[in-house]
């Protein structure tokens, strides 16, 4: 097998070596706006949830596949599709992702039937697998070295945005427009930026290799598997048989996966990247920010909605400040990066992070927006250290003519966090409430009770009918679920904070040693292969 770990002499920049400054900042615009469409179209739906609902007589298990099915679809088929990209053409992959997308966001803005939406979601999913890792690798082959740095971070902090887009938009949306208005939305976009894409330009492995096939179909069923009993894991327990058979089917073929890739001439990944302490720290730091800031954002959405009373656009706007420092520090990574080193960054970002989720812990029944936005700013600052840089040590610890699978290793490591955060929030949430609540629904009528345990929202929604005694019910059932919430964000502190320390003793360090040596082995390698 060819060691990729060994860079080679000639990158594949044939077609972007020319490009001059106003390209590729014309190029890094479209790209960063395709990436915001697919990160947006994740969360959009969850505010047009309860419409969705009463238009299409919905059950809650077909509304959670309206929603889950397109995060899952996308995250088992990035890697296969960053490698297609890699071999055929990044921007030919970017137009038949956004055309995909596009023509099956028309399907359920026409057809208000929950199987079509499912199945609609589904194909839109193919399309945005094609589209993610596509536009980071068009942006990494088209800068110089010298200048990766910037445009990866510009890349990050709006990819980071992309929630809080996609909440805003939907929100504004349905202020004036059915469910139907965000499909439209999507499609509307989709050609947009079709027409752009067709004025950037391309960029592909010089000597196009063959697609690993058996790799692509390993990887994605194991991607496929895991990803789909974490979803499942909050409505049925991490204990259920189907749970735990998904996860472990998941873990199994991603261990059957690096089997097969060490045999492959042409491997779709090369896994021993995961051995370059870069690469590595990059890839799971990535993923534990991102369980921590989606299990955050699923948490603090419901407070804000439940407790405070916000409508989904209050909260989003409410949610907006998360923006700021991300933004900011994700820009500024090509200037800190170098000066600190990448322990360094990534400890002090993770541990930032822990510290903001342990900040809200002092939130109590009646304590005003600010009292939960201040550690929000703490939190983002932690994310906005960590964003930019994780995504550069990856793009830059892959050779040129491999970004497109750089990027989608980058991009699934964001899916599986933010499913697993979720999961994990969702499951310690819906475990806690219950137990914190029960001693203080003595003396309500048992149907009463086992209504309010099932969820706040419920519970609220028992006591508006309740007459006198409901006051009473809705006090307690927020006291609940801030105490249950409470003790989710500690769990998620923790998990953090470990992290941390694990992720820091191993990263590289600022002289980078580590990886200068890993690389200068690889190159050995290589050329005693060559020899032989």
């Amino acid at each position: 097998m060819v060691d990729t770990l060994a860079r080679p002499s000639e990158v594949a920049e044939f077609a972007l070596a020319g490009l001059s400054t106003r390209a590729r900042i014309w190029l890094l615009t479209v790209a960063s706006l395709g990436v915001l469409l697919v990160i947006s179209s994740m969360v959009a739906l969850n505010t047009a949830i309860p419409d969705m609902a009463t238009a299409m007589s919905a059950s809650q298990t077909q509304l959670t596949r309206v929603v889950d099915c397109y995060t899952l679809v996308l995250a088992c088929l990035l890697l296969p599709a960053g490698a297609l990209g890699d071999r055929y053409g990044r921007r030919g992959a970017m137009l038949v992702g956004l055309a995909v997308f596009g023509a099956a966001s028309v399907v359920p803005a026409i057809w208000s039937n929950p199987e079509i939406v499912i199945l609609a979601r589904a194909v839109a999913g193919v399309g945005a697998a094609l589209i993610m890792p596509a536009t980071l690798s068009l942006i990494t082959a088209a800068h110089p070295k010298d200048q990766r740095n910037k445009a990866v971070g510009i890349w990050a902090g709006v990819a980071g945005a992309g929630a809080v887009v996609g909440m805003l938009g939907s929100g504004a949306l349905l202020h004036f427009w059915s469910w139907h208005s965000i499909f439209w939305a999507f499609a509307g976009v989709a050609l947009t930026l079709f027409v752009l894409t067709l004025t950037i330009a391309s960029s592909k492995e010089a000597d196009a290799k063959p697609l690993d096939w058996r790799g692509a179909f390993v990887i994605g069923g194991a991607v496929a598997a895991l990803v789909f009993g974490i979803l499942e894991a909050p409505a049925r327990g991490w204990t259920h048989p189907l749970v735990l058979g998904s996860i472990g089917a998941g873990l199994a073929l991603s261990v059957a996966f690096g089997f097969v890739e060490v045999r492959q001439r042409y491997p779709l990944l090369d896994v021993r990247l995961f051995t370059v302490p870069a690469f590595a720290t990059g890839a799971a730091t990535i993923t534990v920010f991102f369980i921590s800031m989606f299990g955050y954002m699923f948490l603090l959405m419901q407070y804000m909605q439940l407790i405070l009373g916000y409508s989904p656009t209050k909260t989003a706007f409410a949610l907006s400040p998360i923006l700021g420092p991300m933004l900011v520090l994700s820009l500024l990574s090509f200037w800190y990066l170098p000066r600190f080193g990448l322990r360094a960054v990534v400890f002090s970002g993770l541990m930032l992070i822990a510290l903001g989720l342990v900040c809200l812990l002092g939130v109590k029944l009646g304590s005003p927006y600010w009292r939960a936005a201040w550690p929000m700013l703490v939190l983002s600052t932690g994310i906005g250290l960590c964003t930019a840089p994780t995504t550069s040590v990856i793009m830059t610890t892959v050779p040129d003519d491999k970004q497109g699978v750089a990027s989608a290793v980058n991009d699934a490591t964001r899916e599986i966090g933010a499913a697993l955060g979720i999961a994990l929030a969702g499951s310690m949430l819906a475990a806690n409430y219950p137990k914190i609540l029960a001693p203080k629904l003595i003396g309500f009528p048992r149907q009463v009770s086992d209504a309010a345990s099932t969820s706040v929202g419920q519970a609220l929604e028992v006591a508006r009918r309740l007459g006198p005694a409901g006051a009473r019910l809705a006090e307690v059932s927020k006291v609940a679920f801030i105490d249950a919430m409470g003790s989710s964000l500690l769990v998620l502190a923790v998990l953090v904070a470990a992290s941390a320390v694990l992720i820091g003793l191993w990263a590289p360090g600022r002289d980078d040693r580590q990886l200068r040596l890993v690389c200068a082995l690889g190159a050995r390698r290589a050329q005693g292969r060559h020899r032989a």
